[in-house]
């Protein structure tokens, strides 16, 4: 497609002097560029100064450069292409290219790699400026910037016919030594991503691991995520252990977690007067949510007791615990108020003293103690 622009614009200048040729086509290249950036890059920035979001605007400012200069300099770069207009010049086509036509690409891809490496990392900052779920974005637009570095050399050293094999071959060996020796970091930083894009969790969470430590996290970096624990320590665990790892998020997708708490009841209570009790102690609570309403789960016929669940909702994963001391206080109190029995196991031991002649004496005294630690206390007693 472009030999066939340049051949259409070659059979344009056929008869035209050089000089003219060249003063049409850098003037329209200059002309160009002073339109694009008087009449159209400036009314898009007036327009994108009004919006709400900021990335419109950031994306004008910083594409405005390189867009300036593609115009300028495509004109430059056509001149060289066309024979028709450089048949008469001193100059070689192969001088022409070399001092003119490569010069001028090579500056339109500077400036666009410069642009496109500022509109990400402009685009980093006002993300994290606005609270980003992770502190990643940083490191985004380091690797971003070292991609744009790369690229642009590679494609620099391949526009003035420089072969790049020897430098990918080095890059291959130093990249699987670096590999090596960093293996740890690297697998942290890719399993810092994974979670990052799978959404795991994020600030403010409330998260539990498979060894049973809970906290809210506070902070997720490159390498490690940190917990603040409920006695107020900081946790750090890598990013490839908690990649590798369940994770239970406590404050997904919702933040309110519902509360079980077991009771038992002596047989032969009133299972209705009883569940209606614990529910008025239960909405009686600050720390309960109203909705969803609390409600009484008949579990089991325990070996002492009848076995309940009252179930009930908290606004956040840390309250569950104070939440629970409370409702256990409340429930004890009011149910002792009530005549409300909460058993709890007891068992009854017998002894036996033998006699002269080794046996037992039928005459056994029994004694009923509440624990086993009380038993062994009779039976050493008895002795």
């Amino acid at each position: 497609m472009i030999d066939t622009l340049l051949d259409s614009l070659s059979s344009l200048f056929e008869g035209v002097p050089p000089w003219q040729a060249t003063a049409l086509l850098v003037g329209f290249s200059l002309g160009l560029a002073v339109v694009l950036e008087v009449v159209v890059l400036r009314t898009l920035l007036r327009y994108t100064g009004r919006t709400e979001t900021e990335y419109d605007n950031i994306l004008v400012q910083e594409l405005r450069a390189p867009i300036v200069v593609t115009a300028a300099l495509a004109g430059v770069y056509v001149l060289t292409q066309l024979t028709a207009v450089n048949e008469n010049v001193l100059l070689t086509p192969d001088q022409l290219d070399t001092f003119f036509g490569k010069p001028s690409l090579s500056i339109i891809v500077v400036a666009w790699a410069f642009a496109s490496n500022r509109v990400v990392n402009r685009f980093v900052e006002e993300v994290k400026d606005k609270g980003s779920r992770f502190d990643f974005a940083p490191v985004f637009s380091n690797v971003w910037t070292l991609i744009v570095f790369v690229g642009t050399i590679g494609i620099l050293l391949s526009l003035w016919e420089y072969s790049i094999s020897p430098l990918l071959g080095a890059a291959g060996v130093a990249g699987i030594a670096v590999g090596f020796a960093a293996r740890d970091t690297v697998a942290n930083f890719f399993g810092g991503i994974a979670l990052y894009f799978d959404d795991t969790y994020k600030l403010g969470d409330y998260i539990e691991l498979d060894t049973g430590e809970a906290g809210t996290v506070v902070k997720v970096g490159v390498r490690s995520t940190t917990l603040m624990m409920r006695d107020e320590v900081l946790v750090t665990v890598p990013n490839a252990s908690l990649n590798a790892t369940r994770v239970i998020n406590q404050s997904a997708p919702q933040r309110r977690k519902r509360l079980k708490v077991p009771i038992g009841v002596a047989y032969g209570t009133d299972v209705d007067a009883f569940e209606e009790l614990v529910l008025e102690i239960a909405d009686e609570e600050s720390l309960v949510l109203d909705s969803p309403r609390p409600r009484m789960r008949f579990r089991a016929f325990g070996d002492s007791a009848l076995e309940y669940e009252l179930l009930c909702w908290v606004a956040s994963p840390i309250r569950e615990k104070k939440a629970q001391h409370r409702l256990n206080r409340a429930m004890y109190k009011e149910l002792t108020a009530a005549d409300v029995e909460i058993p709890f196991p007891q068992r009854e031991v017998t002894l036996q003293p033998a006699n002269a002649e080794g046996g037992h004496d039928d005459a056994a005294s029994a004694t009923s103690i509440a624990d086993g630690a009380s038993a062994i206390g009779s039976e050493r007693r008895s002795a």
